[in-house]
């Protein structure tokens, strides 16, 4: 059941998401539920207890994630769950030796897989040539990324926390043969589950105003002058009550993330990785 929102219950869960207190009319008019609730209480969590999980979760997962919407019905993604303590070292040194890799009890690598598509199609003595145009592997990558997002939100929902790590895409061939990956198979990011430990929660990290990113009707650059001023400034506090090490605002951050080939971590080789997988992207 949907409901507008409590102010009680609201304005406290939306000032941690966006780090500025909402205009009433905004709150009076909030339409709420448990849902909605779990959703903006999301944090990506990177310190994790060695519980393992009950029985059954890997499949519960999946069976969210494969609920998600998918383009055509062609469901061109694939995962391959790792639990493997030796494995999952290996994983994390090849995502810039992220510790929560090896902590957790489960670690997801969601892939773009055309691969299954290629088979299927050759079984049945036919061409496959649209697998070899951007659209179709952008259609992976993105049915990948709908199955995981609907993934974490059952984890969450069952107590579990969750990060996605896109340093997966820092070493992608060496990812692939770590996983066996045939050709038309990328591995796109990364998925640590398990217990948060409770000594260690991080707190919701704020987002952009609603004026920075929502746009009625037609695109419009008129709001988001005075959204990143402000969001700058709510990113600057952040960064020192975390203690995270950032001396910078979010914008000056964010713009050395992409002022350089180098920034992108190796990334920047990811048209070649992709021929290398055997994708021809045209």
């Amino acid at each position: 059941m949907t409901t507008t929102t409590p102010k009680l219950a609201a304005t406290d869960l939306l000032h941690d998401r966006y780090g500025s207190s909402f205009p009433e009319d905004f709150l009076e008019d909030f339409l709420w539920n448990e849902h909605i609730r779990n959703l903006l209480v999301h944090r990506s969590v990177r310190s994790y207890l060695s519980k393992p999980l009950p029985k059954g979760t890997l499949e519960t997962l999946i069976a969210a994630a494969q609920s998600a919407a998918s383009s055509s019905n062609l469901q061109l993604w694939s995962v391959v769950a790792v639990e493997d303590p030796a494995r999952k070292e290996r994983l994390s040194v090849l995502a810039r030796n992220q510790a929560h890799i090896r902590q957790v009890p489960l670690f997801l690598v969601w892939l773009a897989d055309l691969s299954r598509a290629r088979n299927i199609a050759q079984s049945r003595n036919s061409t496959s040539e649209g697998l070899e145009y951007l659209e179709t592997f952008l259609t992976g990558a993105i049915d990948a990324s709908l199955a995981a997002q609907n993934a974490v939100v059952a984890a969450e929902s069952l107590g579990l926390g969750t990060v996605y790590v896109g340093a997966i895409r820092n070493n992608p061939e060496a990812v692939a043969k770590e996983l066996n990956l045939p050709p038309l198979v990328f591995p796109a990011f990364g998925l640590s589950v398990g217990y948060p430990d409770p000594d260690n929660i991080p707190i919701v990290k704020p987002r952009l105003g609603q004026s920075a990113v929502l746009h009625r009707e037609e695109y419009s650059t008129e709001a988001q002058e005075e959204a990143i001023a402000e969001y700058d400034q709510i990113m600057t506090d952040f960064y020192q009550q975390q203690q995270t090490g950032i001396n910078v605002d979010w914008s000056t951050h964010s713009t050395a993330r992409i002022a350089t080939a180098a920034a992108l971590g190796g990334r920047d080789r990811l048209t070649e990785v992709l021929h290398n997988l055997g994708f021809a992207i045209r």
